[in-house]
């Protein structure tokens, strides 16, 4: 009798072990967890891509796709808003792809310099040591995650990068150097005081006034220190600038949320930049 539980209990840890070394990061929404041996990075990627439900209907459909940086924190919430939108009684947005890309290194990858100097002016080597890799990170995902899952997965050329506060520059940034690898664009609360306003001066220095830039892009703020606070005023010159160039083709909105905080208002703004981004959608049906 002795033998026989010991042998039970071993048996029910054994399947316990497998069961926990199986388990997926995201049950709902149901959601695929995908490792890259990126070469541009010299480190291994997981990557989190959530499908549309599909019915019969849609079995030959290709789908745009949704690129969203910081997934540790924001990829359930973007699954479940499109998921939302895109429901046959809402029907707001068209069923999309969304590939989260969590963090390893997120000052090294979603800052677009090398700097140590906090938001407050003040040095900070600590934290910023490490701080420039954007370039390479926009690498990967053009060369190595872009390649990917159009290669495994029913993608349309349709194609969003968001992301906020860092991943917000890091939005930006992309749209600014790498203008035709995403067709629009979601910047939520971005970090613009970084680098004495790096990004800022980039956006006046290569968006040449009247050129064509057929983009889509959503930026926003929240009360994150009042009116006088860096994010709000950052926001309030990117706004002006890009009225000032008048550019062709460009459809943007800035959207300020007095009542949210800077970790709150991605739960607004999320869904605010995605009514935006498909507000024509429905007319094009």
């Amino acid at each position: 009798m002795y033998t026989f539980r010991l042998l039970t209990i071993l048996f029910l840890f054994i399947a316990l072990q497998a069961r926990s070394q199986n388990k997926e990061p995201y049950k709902y929404p149901p959601s695929e967890v995908v490792t890259i041996k990126s070469k541009v990075l010299n480190e291994d990627r997981k990557v989190y891509i959530h499908f549309p439900k599909v019915d019969s209907a849609d079995l030959n459909k290709r789908f745009p796709v949704l690129y969203l940086m910081d997934a540790d924190n924001h990829f359930e919430l973007l699954a479940h808003y499109v998921d939302y939108l895109s429901r046959p009684d809402v029907l707001a947005m068209p069923k999309m792809i969304v590939v989260g890309i969590p963090n390893t290194n997120r000052t090294r990858d979603l800052t677009p310099t090398k700097s140590i100097t906090n938001y407050m002016g003040k040095p900070d080597s600590g934290s910023y040591k490490f701080s420039g890799g954007n370039e390479n990170f926009l690498k990967f995902i053009e060369t190595e995650l872009i390649p990917m899952i159009d290669k495994n997965y029913k993608t349309e050329p349709y194609k969003i990068l968001a992301g906020h506060s860092f991943g917000g520059i890091s939005a930006l940034n992309c749209m600014l150097t790498h203008p035709d690898m995403f067709n629009a664009y979601i910047a939520i609360s971005p970090s613009l005081w970084w680098d004495n306003e790096y990004l800022l001066k980039l956006t006046d220095e290569k968006l040449k006034k009247g050129s064509v830039l057929n983009k889509k892009i959503f930026y926003s703020s929240g009360n994150e220190g009042g009116n006088n606070s860096f994010f709000h005023k950052g926001l309030l010159k990117l706004d002006s600038t890009i009225a000032n160039k008048k550019l062709k083709g460009l459809d943007y909105i800035y959207k300020h949320y007095p009542t949210e905080t800077h970790m709150t208002e991605p739960i607004v703004a999320y869904f605010d930049a995605l009514r935006f981004i498909f507000k024509d959608w429905g007319k094009q049906r």
